[in-house]
């Protein structure tokens, strides 16, 4: 048997005998997992407020080095 005929038939055995676990229940949208939640708004105010820094710092640098401060 072939190296080709192998892998290919080890493929479809893969993907029609496993389910994934994404579609193994349906999320329940009236409980929110609130600690993921809380984690996705911690880290996107995080995030901004390390890119409003860094625009501060990047406006400051671009000031002084064109002698306008």
């Amino acid at each position: 048997m072939s190296l080709g005929r192998l892998l290919s038939r080890t493929v479809l055995n893969n993907t029609v005998g496993s389910r994934t676990m994404f579609t193994s229940s349906k999320p329940d949208y009236s409980n929110p997992n609130w600690v993921r939640v809380g984690l996705a708004l911690g880290s996107t105010v995080f995030i901004w407020g390390l890119l409003l820094k860094q625009h501060r710092t990047d406006v400051l640098e671009y000031k002084v080095r064109n002698g306008l401060e």
